[in-house]
């Protein structure tokens, strides 16, 4: 079987060595790894790092550049270009730990007949070796009943079956440049599940540019994918066994980011449950929209 590694990077060409060290000791002649990389318009010295990586020729690498565009259309452009029955997104400063391609493969050969998975969800470490969340609860779900429903916290590491992958694209609203990964999981959800695994697949140090420590800045620069992603789990996504207080957190963001774009939250579409708390929260939310906003933009 072949693993399809795909790696979004800007500027990290000091990050991109541990990443390459990791694939180079997961390698087996079980199975191939292809490396894609796509350099969103790099200055530093990461196209000359990876020359170099291709020149030893000890895994196969796939390098692309493109005009400055942001991880997810960076991820968009480089799907076309994967050929392995497994996905993996992996950014610049995350790397694989020892044996997680043994671990995966083990699983995709014990479910590779079953047409309802498009992925197998494993946990994340930091660079001290804690877990970045919680385990997860069941054997079998998906991305929203886990964080909606069953209490998940933190990052999971996910390797796509390619052939449901690739039916999907990160959705990017009005030119942004980011939104969260989970408005597309939620999507694939309707019609597939993920199975879960307790054990470490991926490593992670966050860098100080990175998105999630500046995510805030991230939430009003793309208010609209933001918008999108949570007006779709009011409208679409199966509400029953939420807990009262992750409803009201999607609404308060849903405020949030109404707030941020200019879009209506009153939609007569929504559920009436749903429409009564957005009338009863919206002032009080719009009077706190104003004064994150202005906190982010002073600091």
């Amino acid at each position: 079987m072949k693993f399809s590694i795909l790696t979004a990077t800007y500027n990290r060409a000091k990050c991109l060595p541990k990443l390459y060290e990791s694939l180079i000791k997961n390698k087996s002649n079980n199975y191939e790894i292809e490396w894609l990389i796509m350099d969103d318009g790099s200055k530093d010295e990461t196209e000359n790092l990876i020359k170099d990586y291709i020149a030893k020729n000890e895994i196969k690498i796939k390098f692309f550049k493109q005009q400055n565009q942001g991880k997810m259309t960076a991820i968009n452009n480089l799907a076309q270009y994967v050929t392995g029955e497994i996905w993996i997104e992996c950014d610049s400063d995350d790397y694989f730990t020892d044996g997680a391609f043994d671990k995966i493969k083990d699983l995709y050969e014990k479910n590779k007949e079953r047409k309802d998975i498009y992925a197998f969800a494993f946990l994340k470490i930091d660079q001290n070796g804690n877990n970045m969340g919680n385990t997860f609860k069941k054997e079998e779900t998906t991305m929203f009943d886990l964080y909606f429903k069953e209490g998940g916290t933190g990052e999971k590491a996910l390797a796509f079956i390619t052939e449901v992958r690739k039916k999907y694209r990160y959705e990017l609203e009005h030119n942004e440049r980011f939104v969260t990964e989970a408005r597309m999981y939620h999507k694939m959800d309707k019609n597939y599940k993920m199975i879960c695994n307790n054990e470490y697949m991926m490593v992670c140090e966050y860098q100080e540019e990175g998105y999630t420590k500046n995510i805030n800045k991230e939430f009003v620069n793309n208010p609209f994918g933001y918008y999108m992603y949570f007006y779709e789990i009011l409208n679409d996504m199966d509400m029953k066994g939420v807990p009262f207080c992750k409803r009201l957190y999607v609404i308060k963001h849903f405020i949030l980011f109404g707030y941020l774009t200019g879009q209506k939250c009153i939609r007569p579409e929504l559920n009436c449950k749903n429409l009564f708390l957005i009338c009863v929260m919206l002032i009080p939310g719009n009077i706190k929209s104003y004064k994150y906003v202005k906190k982010i933009n002073l600091s």
